[in-house]
């Protein structure tokens, strides 16, 4: 990431919009705007960002769909949430469609750019590692381009949340890391109602990569704390 971290705001509301790009500026951040989904999902196919900073509800193409869209094309970039609807069925919804990060409209500028602040040390702690790739068993993962080769030879593309994820327990391997602390490295913030989400993660990882997903050798659940992962096959606990 350059030391002037580029960021995109997206929303239909011009006077918030060019609000927002002003305050981001003054901060020392680069950022520029785009009036709809249409425009922001263009912008950030074609030129990198940092982070994107979409509303939700927009003409052309609302903001989950361009999200989702953006993972689709791989676009891995941060993705922060505007809306006036902060109802925990909405921000899952955005978060599945590959979403970072949440901020029920109207919101305090001081929060905004602390979760911005948040989102940009995360990030940067994930590009200061993804140059490794992770092998074990015959499985290899590509942390810079998300994508890996299974034990099984079958080629696995992996999403933002779960490279995040394997990256930590990869990084802490042989120990327990809480679900608390997954949450706190990989989204910062506890925007889900329940850590056992990170539950269903491990599963979608364990699908890729373990052999038998029901016996797992290298992912293992550590009973009402958290996971463990070892580079070499071991009993689960």
């Amino acid at each position: 990431m350059s030391s002037r971290a580029r960021i995109l705001v997206v929303d239909d509301e011009a006077h918030l919009a060019d609000g927002i790009r002003e305050n981001l500026l003054a901060e020392g951040y680069d950022a520029i705007v785009a009036h709809d989904g249409k425009q922001g999902l263009h912008a950030a196919i074609a030129t990198p960002f940092d982070l994107i900073i979409s509303d939700v509800m927009m003409p052309n193409l609302d903001g989950v769909q361009m999200c989702k869209q953006l993972r689709e094309a791989n676009v891995q970039t941060p993705f922060m949430f505007l809306t006036v609807n902060g109802a925990p069925t909405d921000r899952i919804r955005g978060l599945e469609a590959g979403g970072d990060d949440y901020l029920s409209k109207p919101f305090h500028l001081e929060e905004l750019l602390l979760r911005v602040a948040a989102i940009l040390k995360r990030t940067m702690w994930y590009q200061r590692a993804a140059d490794q790739v992770l092998v074990f068993d015959k499985n290899e993962v590509n942390f810079t381009t998300y994508r890996a080769t299974a034990w099984d030879n079958s080629q696995q593309d992996l999403t933002h949340k779960e490279a995040m994820i394997l990256l930590l327990l990869s990084e802490r391997v042989g120990q327990v890391v809480s679900r608390e602390e997954i949450l706190e490295r990989v989204w910062g913030t506890e925007i889900f109602p329940s850590t056992r989400t990170i539950d269903n993660f491990i599963v979608r990882l364990r699908k890729r990569f373990e052999r038998d997903p029901e016996a797992p050798q290298f992912i293992h659940t550590v009973r009402g704390v958290g996971y463990r992962f070892t580079s070499v096959a071991t009993a689960n606990l």
